[in-house]
Order: structure tokens, then sequence, then C-alpha cells
């Protein structure tokens, strides 16, 4: 295993599975208090939610589309000291249903980051985890935003909150040009347009043109910013070998969260976390473009 300052991984991610009640309920057990929260429902075709500390509760957005930012007092009304509350729901909640929640800590609420030449209204960063929630303003020309990590991003993913219609614009360190980027609600590959300039991020903020999936003037963001951590996360690339045995990572420890997406050809997002069915042929997969669970070979049967 690789060094790693990070000596107990499990106080800063963990992934939650619990059974919708239908009623309110108060999910315990994380092991901290979470400050983005990732809830799928297993059995069904509901959207995936995603809620955080920074935009605040009962606010969610959902991966798999390009909605704006919902309120909704019947979702994830509380982050607690070891977990969260949630609502009714049915995404969340739905009475009987199997539910998996993948929880990450920031730092709070946050406060407003001017490092950049967009000032956050509020930016969440925990240094020691490599991870942060920047909520900003866009002003519709290239600009800059602080993500408080103090060092590079290995990964961000910008969402508008304010207008429907633009897609979740993610960019990760192994794309080795300017500009390149995937979407995370499509499974389109690989693609490269004026949106992230990452050869103009730095350990203080990313850079952003004037486009209106990252920075339309008016119009609110919120963008989770990660960097890579020896030992705790990893963030690269590998060229498949097609064999039934596949390809073998190398990350320096095992694994609690795994997301996949193919960049040379048009296919699904995929995760895989150590809470849920084992492994191959056996587990069970979600994709953060797609409402629909499926089991281990089922995927490539639907």
């Amino acid at each position: 295993m690789a060094y790693s300052t990070i000596s107990k991984p499990n106080l800063y991610f963990n992934t939650k599975l619990y059974t919708g009640n239908g009623s309110t309920q108060s999910i315990t057990g994380v092991g901290f208090q979470p400050d983005f929260t990732w809830i799928k429902n297993r059995n069904t075709n509901h959207d995936h939610i995603l809620t955080d500390a920074v935009r605040g509760v009962t606010k969610d957005i959902r991966s798999n589309n390009t909605d704006t930012e919902a309120t909704d007092s019947n979702g994830l009304t509380t982050f607690g000291t070891d977990g969260f509350t949630v609502g009714t729901k049915a995404n969340i909640n739905n009475n009987g249903n199997n539910i998996v929640s993948w929880n990450w800590k920031a730092n709070g609420a946050g406060s407003s980051n001017t490092d950049g030449t967009i000032n956050t209204t509020a930016t969440s960063a925990n240094t020691t985890a490599g991870f942060s929630i920047s909520t900003y303003t866009g002003t519709g020309s290239a600009a800059t935003v602080g993500h408080g990590l103090g060092v590079l991003p290995s990964m961000i993913i910008i969402k508008s909150r304010s207008k429907s219609g633009q897609n979740w614009i993610t960019w990760h360190k192994a794309f080795t040009g300017n500009n390149e980027y995937v979407e995370l609600n499509t499974t389109d590959a690989k693609d490269t347009y004026d949106m992230i300039d990452n050869t103009s991020n730095t350990t203080s903020v990313f850079a952003i043109s004037g486009d209106g999936n990252v920075n339309e003037s008016g119009a609110t963001y919120v963008a989770y910013c990660f960097a890579e951590k020896t030992g705790y996360s990893k963030f690269g690339s590998y060229v498949g070998n097609g064999n039934a045995d596949g390809t073998f990572v190398y990350t320096g420890f095992k694994p609690a969260f795994v997301m996949l997406k193919e960049t040379s050809n048009a296919d699904n997002w995929l995760i895989m976390d150590n809470k849920r069915l084992g492994y191959n042929p056996r587990n069970e997969l979600l994709f953060p473009n797609l409402l629909k669970p499926i089991l281990g070979a089922q995927q490539y049967a639907t």
C-alpha cells in the first residue's frame, strides 16, 4: 500500500447503504458529518439525487439529466454528525427499496473564496482529503474560480444550477489536450471545446470560458473539485485489453469507490463501491448518466 497521511480514510469518504421506509428517516453510520451526499435508489428507475452543504439541504441536482437545481422539502433535510436525514422523496426513501449513498467530507457550508476573478459565493474545502465544493455566479467571459485545494485539481465537475439544458462538464487530469472534457450526464466520448482551460488551472484556481455550461452571465453554478492524495484517492486512465479478466489498474490501495468512463467511444459511466454486491460477475452496476441499475452480466443484454 502506498504511504498516506490519511490514517482513517473512512472519516473523509464512506458508502452507506440503507432501506427506504417511505417516511422521515435518520441515516446514521456514515462515520462523520457529510458535506456532499450522492444518493441512488438501487431498485427503481429514479433520478440520482446530489445534495451538498454549500448549496444547502433540500436542494438537489441530478447527475443523469440537465435539469436545474430543485428544492424539495421531502428530500435530504439535514446533515447530522454521523449521517443525514431524508424525507418521503421516493428517489431516496421509497418504502422497502435498497438505497446507496456516497458521502464526502469537505468543510461545512464554507465561505467566499476570492482567489479567482470570480469570487465564489462559498467554497468548502478539505485540503487533507483533496475535495472542495464551490458555488459561483457566471460572468459570461473567461474567468478563474478559487477551488481552495492548495494543489492542482485532478478532476473538476461543473453543473449549472439555474439554467436548464446545461450539461455536467467534467475535466480529468488524464486529458492531455487543452479544453478536453466529458459529460457526466451523457454517454458521449471525450470532446474538445472551450469550457475548462486546464492549462490555466493552478493550485488556487480553475479556469473557465464564458460558455453557458460553465459561466453564463448571471447563471449560478456548483463545482466539485478533487485532488489526488497518495494512498487515499487516485485519478488516472488505462487502455482496455478486451480480455475476460480485464486490465489490472494499480491504485496503491484497495478502492472503496470507483467511477469509470470510456473516453474514446460513446458508453455509459459506471460506479462501483465496496458495500454493494461483490466481485464480477455479481457486481451491481450503477451509472451516473442512467436511471436504471443493472446487475453484473445484464449490462450487455439491456
